[in-house]
């Protein structure tokens, strides 16, 4: 227990040192993951504790070790993280786009524009990716500190339901998939908001998905796949429970985990 602690304060507090390996599993290669990298991004953060920070592949390698499957009191602590992470963005946003008003089902429903496909978007759309972003920069921030090496933020997934695999898609294959016009590719994987793991983003342990109902309190259900979709007519949750093996959850202000 010593040695733990040990080894997740050091590389809380210096994150500067790779294994040395060279070899880190490409399932820690994603953009956005756990752990700290502090020195990378700022040398001043290897005196003091990080707070808004990447990890590295082998950051998240090397306490890979030091952590344990979740026990009931550290799924509640994750579930709490992720409600004060939810409300703080729906507050933030509101705060900053509507002088910290509540939206109205009115302003909610307001068309503000149309996407590529002529579809309509709303405020509630246009609002809901802001909270987005600032919820998944607090669990970023909050989970570096927590359970460095430990959790994933919008990690791709490709899962084949023939074969029950799964297999990781990093940040950086995903844009040259985009760059070399290779979409197919990403057609059909999945991408939670957030994963916790015990070090291997494939060995999953619980998935959150934030929903920001307008006007808030309305309870959103899992999205479903449109017709064409390789999952047409699954919802969402179903089939990051089916390819991760373990329960998804969605968090919401005022709702909460449900």
């Amino acid at each position: 227990m010593r040695h733990t602690a040990a080894l997740l304060g050091w590389l809380l507090l210096c994150g500067c040192q790779s294994t040395g390996s060279g070899h880190a599993r490409r399932e820690y290669q994603q953009t956005i993951d756990s752990g700290t990298n502090a020195c990378r991004t700022n040398p001043a953060y290897c005196a003091a504790m990080p707070t808004g920070i990447r990890a590295t592949a082998q950051a998240g390698a090397s306490v890979a070790g030091a952590l344990k499957a979740m026990d009931a009191a550290t799924l509640a602590r994750m579930h709490e993280i992720m409600k004060q992470c939810a409300t703080q963005a729906d507050w933030d946003v509101n705060l900053r786009l509507l002088d910290g008003k509540t939206p109205t089902t009115k302003q909610c429903e307001e068309q503000v524009g149309t996407d590529a496909e002529g579809k309509p978007i709303t405020r509630a759309m246009q609002w809901g990716r802001e909270k987005h972003t600032v919820a998944l920069r607090c669990v970023q921030a909050r989970l570096s500190v927590e359970r460095p090496g430990g959790f994933s933020v919008e990690q791709r997934y490709r899962y084949e339901r023939e074969t029950r695999t799964l297999e990781l898609i990093s940040a950086s294959e995903e844009q040259a998939m985009l760059r070399t016009g290779r979409t197919g590719r990403l057609r059909g994987t999945l991408v939670p908001d957030v994963v916790i793991h015990s070090g291997d983003p494939l060995r999953a342990e619980a998935s959150y998905d934030f929903k920001f109902p307008c006007p808030i309190g309305k309870e959103s259900s899992w999205r479903q796949y449109p017709q064409g979709h390789p999952w047409q007519g699954h919802r969402q949750g179903k089939m990051y429970e089916e390819a991760l093996g373990v329960e998804a959850f969605r968090v919401s202000p005022i709702l909460g985990i449900y």
